[in-house]
């Protein structure tokens, strides 16, 4: 009789039998620690198995992570409140923020040289508007239209305007045809600013009244014709082109007053001697080279410098700052 051996089924068999009780060690486990913890520190464990939570980072505050050191938040990665942020960019700092925020001494200078400036064009401006009316004053047919002439400062600059009053008009009505007392009361003006070296802006102005219905002439066409009538009469008595800025019709949309929007003052021309600030492009090289040769910039650098003792120091805030090094987690 034949026996037969019986085969070698190998050990397979043990590999599989191994990673099933790890398995349901780890079940068990499970089981042990979902009875035990908390539902917070369930939550702690959760995070610290996710690569994704923005709270968790390697011992050394993400160093070689995928932000490299950086942090989101101002107080870093998990860093507690008692450890200093370390401040790798000066320029990021409240300190310099504010140094660089507080006006540079040029700049400060330039400043101050620009309300010289502004000094000296009012004071002219005020000789102006005084020499204006010394000379209505001391002319017997200019005498009478002293009521038709206002002087004011505007932010623009020196306004001088020729006002109609309720039965002495300055032009023909309806038209743009100046009576030969409103030219020579223009004329008497132009001759007095003309030494000033401030462009010119011209506005002529109507009141409400409208034409009639179907009218192709309107007050829009009457404000801008009386206008540049009245820029001719100024070029003529001998201001050149040049410092004409702009001649413009307003129409009734910039009423002197504006609650009687058909009162005879709302019809006028206004003359407005621009504040060279609105109209040089030189302007700011000019102050520049006023601050240069008054010593600002010296004089300021030394205060600038000074100041810089009395700025208090300040924790730094911003984002993204690298951390120390080790993280403390509660």
């Amino acid at each position: 009789m034949t026996v037969v051996e019986a085969g070698h089924h190998g050990g397979a068999w043990k590999v599989a039998y191994a990673d099933f009780v790890t398995a349901m060690m780890a079940f068990f486990l499970l089981l042990w620690l979902l009875n035990v913890t908390t539902d917070e520190e369930k939550n702690a464990i959760s995070n610290y198995f996710d690569p994704t939570h923005p709270q968790v980072s390697d011992s050394l505050s993400g160093a070689g992570g995928v932000m490299g050191g950086l942090s989101m938040t101002p107080e870093g990665s998990m860093a507690t409140n008692v450890q200093n942020i370390v401040n790798e960019n000066p320029d990021a700092a409240p300190n310099a923020r504010k140094k660089n925020e507080k006006s540079s001494p040029k700049e400060k200078a330039k400043e101050k040289a620009k309300e010289i400036l502004r000094k000296k064009e009012d004071e002219k401006f005020k000789k102006a508007e005084d020499a204006i009316k010394q000379a209505i004053q001391e002319s017997p047919e200019l005498a009478e239209l002293a009521k038709n002439l206002m002087v004011d400062m505007t932010p623009e600059g020196l306004r001088i305007q020729i006002v109609d009053q309720e039965g002495k008009p300055m032009f023909a009505s309806g038209s743009a045809r100046m009576y030969e007392k409103t030219k020579t009361l223009m004329t008497k003006i132009a001759t007095i600013v003309k030494s000033t070296p401030n462009d010119i802006s011209v506005r002529g102005h109507t009141d409400s009244v409208p034409y009639g219905a179907g009218a192709d002439y309107t007050n829009w066409e009457l404000s801008s014709d009386r206008a540049n009538a009245s820029r001719r009469v100024i070029l003529d008595a001998g201001i050149p082109m040049e410092r004409v800025n702009n001649v413009v019709g307003k129409a009734d949309t910039d009423h002197l007053l504006p609650d009687d929007p058909n009162n005879a003052q709302n019809r006028r021309i206004s003359i407005i001697l621009l504040k060279e600030e609105l109209t040089n492009p030189d302007f700011d090289a000019k102050a520049n080279s006023l601050a240069e040769d008054e010593g600002f910039y010296d004089d300021l650098e030394e205060e600038y410098e000074d100041s810089d003792e009395d700025i208090p120091e300040m924790p730094p805030i911003g984002t993204f700052r690298k951390t120390p090094g080790s993280v403390e987690f509660p």
